[in-house]
């Protein structure tokens, strides 16, 4: 499979499309979708699904991250691929939950390991130095904050939550709560073996290492998960 750049997207196509998924990854893994979470992107295209994924660098300002986001994918969207699937990893899921349509112009989102610390927590220095230099930072909106705009403004009622055993990060029983608070929700929590770092270690380790480093099994969980969402979207 060859991967293709378009603006701030990498962009992957299957032989034979089936439908298109949005794709934004967590911290700085995101800054090299192609490689840091290859094989999960391409046990994705290998279900059908044209992907693209949005290449950034994290900041304190979550609401323009998610506006870029969203004006990246729309800008690239190819009307034959139909209503797109919205696919996010940690932080990722939380920029795909601020989207400035609020989930109106796609047909789901598949929220892995929802991550929604504070900045202090998720930058430890902040919480050492800023104090001493009278220096308070949080993300905006906030972890509260943003809990509060998905129970009173996000729309889309079809969210697939996916949980790794192992996260001590995840945060998707939070999120689950809020949504399913909606009315007329669809939402439902997929639990599977793994930890926070599970959709994106595959890839990362392989390119870093070479084919002699790959894991077998971690392969196959990557086509499982891959599987698992496509049939829960597509209905298959």
């Amino acid at each position: 499979m060859n991967w293709r750049q378009r603006g701030s997207l990498w962009c992957l196509s299957p032989a034979r499309t089936r439908g298109l998924v949005e794709f934004i990854g967590g911290s700085y893994l995101a800054a090299t979708p192609q490689i840091s979470y290859r094989r999960f992107l391409e046990a994705l295209a290998n279900q059908g699904l044209l992907v693209h994924a949005w290449s950034y660098v994290p900041g304190f300002d979550h609401q323009a991250q998610a506006n870029s986001a969203w004006k990246s994918f729309r800008q690239c969207r190819d009307p034959g691929a139909g209503t797109p699937l919205r696919l996010g990893h940690s932080l990722g899921c939380k920029l795909h939950l601020l989207a400035p349509d609020n989930g109106r112009n796609c047909s789901g989102l598949a929220a892995l390991s929802f991550n929604n610390f504070s900045a202090e927590r998720s930058v430890p220095l902040l919480a050492e130095l800023g104090p001493r230099l009278g220096v308070t930072s949080e993300f905006s909106p906030s972890p509260q904050e943003t809990l509060a705009l998905v129970g009173s403004n996000y729309q889309q009622a079809r969210n697939l939550l996916v949980r790794f055993r192992r996260d001590s990060l995840d945060q998707s029983a939070r999120l689950l709560e809020v949504l399913q608070g909606r009315q007329g929700d669809q939402s439902s929590l997929l639990e599977r073996p793994g930890d926070h770092l599970s959709p994106a270690s595959a890839g990362l380790r392989q390119n870093l290492l070479g084919s002699w480093a790959d894991d077998q099994n971690r392969q196959l969980e990557m086509e499982q998960l891959a599987a698992q969402i496509c049939d829960w979207w597509l209905g298959n």
